[in-house]
């Protein structure tokens, strides 16, 4: 599996003052040394911790591919067309949630804007994900409308009690998913505790994690943190 780190979370820190620290291009650099795979930012319709400003410099400095994570809109398809980042993930959105709180609903997105996206996404070559539950239904349904990725759901297993059923229904998901021909990423609450529970490891491209990582590194460094996460998703 390869690593995404996802940055929203020095945005949010940052904002909280209105200025500069913790400064963006510094958590690139520091990312960038440690060699991870994919830089996320979620560039959210209410700006709450990613700005406009932020996802032009990141993408102008960044060696990294960055993964763009939007809602299905037409001002969100304008600003990916001018940012042309190697992935794009659509995910839903509600103003009044905390943080993601499910997979997308894919029967209730517009297909108008998604069929315009594809075809964008097609022409500048950018792979386009759906942030979807882990179920049969829902991966059937990217397939269908044309996604030839999914990021899985895995907000499940950021649980007190984790139940056997839901490691086991994450990790079929999985691999029902690589048998239709997707490429299958995870992600949402991952840490270094639960990352043990996923098992069909060598049917998942990249696992993308944010909130546990920018949290952890207060305490023993971005760099640290990237580096037991690296390692753990290797075992």
């Amino acid at each position: 599996m390869k690593l995404g780190v996802n940055i929203d979370h020095i945005a949010t820190l940052r904002n909280a003052r209105g200025q500069d620290n913790p400064n963006l291009i510094r958590a690139l650099k520091v990312c960038q040394e440690a060699k991870i795979d994919t830089l996320t930012v979620h560039l959210r319709e209410d700006r709450r911790h990613i700005k406009d400003k932020d996802l032009f410099e990141l993408k102008k400095y960044s060696k990294i591919p960055i993964n763009l994570e939007m809602a299905l809109t037409e001002e969100m398809i304008k600003i990916a067309s001018k940012i042309n980042p190697k992935f794009i993930c659509i995910v839903p959105e509600k103003r009044n949630e905390i943080t993601t709180e499910g997979g997308l609903n894919l029967n209730k997105i517009s297909q108008a804007k998604l069929k315009k996206l594809l075809k964008i996404s097609g022409k500048k070559n950018i792979q386009l994900s759906a942030f979807i539950n882990p179920t049969k239904k829902m991966i059937n349904l990217a397939k269908n409308l044309g996604f030839d990725t999914v990021e899985l759901h895995t907000g499940n297993l950021d649980k007190k009690i984790i139940r056997k059923s839901t490691i086991n229904q994450i990790n079929e998901m999985i691999e029902y998913a690589h048998s239709k021909k997707l490429i299958v990423n995870v992600g949402h609450g991952l840490n270094f505790k639960n990352i043990k529970f996923i098992k069909k490891r060598k049917y998942v491209d990249t696992v993308h994690v944010g909130h546990f990582i920018i949290s952890e590194a207060i305490f023993i460094s971005l760099t640290k943190t990237i580096n037991i996460f690296r390692n753990l998703i290797k075992k």
